[in-house]
């Protein structure tokens, strides 16, 4: 009976009320089949995340791609500036011939009143690189100079066990020559040397200096290990010795600013030529950046493909498939002849 009556008493107050108000409690109430009815308030503020299970937790979810920068489109660099007076970085770096750097080299002496007998000097950057993620070693260079810019000699040590070979020796300009008497002296610091050279026939019992002399050990690559002294002497006594550095850089000197240009280019195309016997052609061009400068002026770009050994990667290919042919024809005719 109570629940009737109260229905019936508050719809007479809604009827007599103004709209406006039936309206507001329209938008935020709703009449529930109670007893009386309930405001239900809206919600202001955020609900509480859910927390997520240890099984949803331990589901990996998809990473995201990283999203790839669109490269913006650089225009290449006007080779040739229009005015004397320009930015250099506003254009591209000129390389030249190396008679014309040589030449240019020399003026930078006269304008910047520098001494005409300094050193000029070679930046060769190589690409180590090998088939399969191998890389070339590391290496020191010699090399016979047709033109020497200095008088110097080098000191050369020679081992050899038998007494003739060593007055031989000292005949031809060695520093010092013995046996396995001077083993002990080396290891222990007393004797040194630029250069190292032995006979084939010692070489077992002088393994104990590998350790110490490195890449200076006497060995048959570099025609440090041989029967012939003197030919050994007259090379090393006056060769050039170069290495690489900082993994693939090979700075050295090659002349003096004041010896002719064709003298100092000769001495350039024989470094260039030597290098590249430490990589044969089939694994590509070895030198990759050359520059030129002297003691006292700023490095000169130089064009080097005309210093790089004659062949060409293609030719190496297509010879290796050839030795693989005829490899293959030789055991064909081989199993036939069975």
């Amino acid at each position: 009976m109570a629940a009737p009556v109260m229905r019936c008493c508050l719809g007479k107050v809604l009827a007599q009320c103004p709209r406006r108000i039936f309206s507001r409690i329209g938008c935020h109430s709703a009449i529930v089949p109670c007893v009386v009815n309930s405001v239900i308030s809206t919600r202001h503020y955020a609900a509480k995340a859910r927390r997520k299970s240890k099984s949803e937790s331990r589901k990996k979810t998809p990473e995201a791609e990283p999203k790839q920068k669109k490269q913006s489109y650089k225009p290449p660099l006007p080779s040739e500036p229009t005015d004397d007076v320009y930015l250099t970085w506003c254009y591209q770096r000129p390389v030249y011939e190396a008679e014309v750097a040589v030449d240019m080299l020399k003026k930078f002496q006269v304008l910047d009143f520098t001494p005409p007998n300094q050193d000029i000097f070679v930046d060769i950057t190589l690409d180590m690189a090998k088939e399969k993620k191998k890389t070339v070693e590391q290496f020191v260079g010699t090399v016979l100079l047709p033109y020497r810019f200095t008088n110097d000699t080098h000191k050369v040590l020679v081992l050899t066990e038998s007494e003739e070979e060593a007055a031989l020796a000292r005949e031809n300009g060695a520093a010092l020559a013995g046996g396995t008497e001077l083993i002990k002296p080396i290891l222990d610091g007393e004797i040194q040397a630029d250069f190292y050279v032995a006979v084939p026939r010692i070489a077992p019992r002088i393994s104990s200096l590998r350790g110490i002399l490195k890449k200076k050990f006497p060995n048959v690559k570099n025609g440090s290990l041989s029967y012939d002294i003197p030919q050994m002497l007259s090379f090393f006594k006056l060769c050039h010795e170069y290495m690489v550095e900082n993994e693939n850089l090979i700075h050295t000197p090659i002349a003096t600013l004041d010896m002719p240009n064709d003298q100092i280019v000769a001495n350039l195309d024989a470094v260039i030529k030597d290098v590249c016997k430490y990589k044969p052609l089939s694994y590509g061009p070895f030198v990759t950046y050359l520059t030129i400068q002297s003691s006292s002026s700023e490095g000169l770009d130089l064009k080097f493909e005309r210093f790089l050994p004659k062949g060409s990667v293609k030719e190496k290919a297509e010879e290796k498939l050839e030795e693989k042919e005829d490899d293959s024809d030789e055991e064909g005719a081989m199993q036939e002849s069975k």
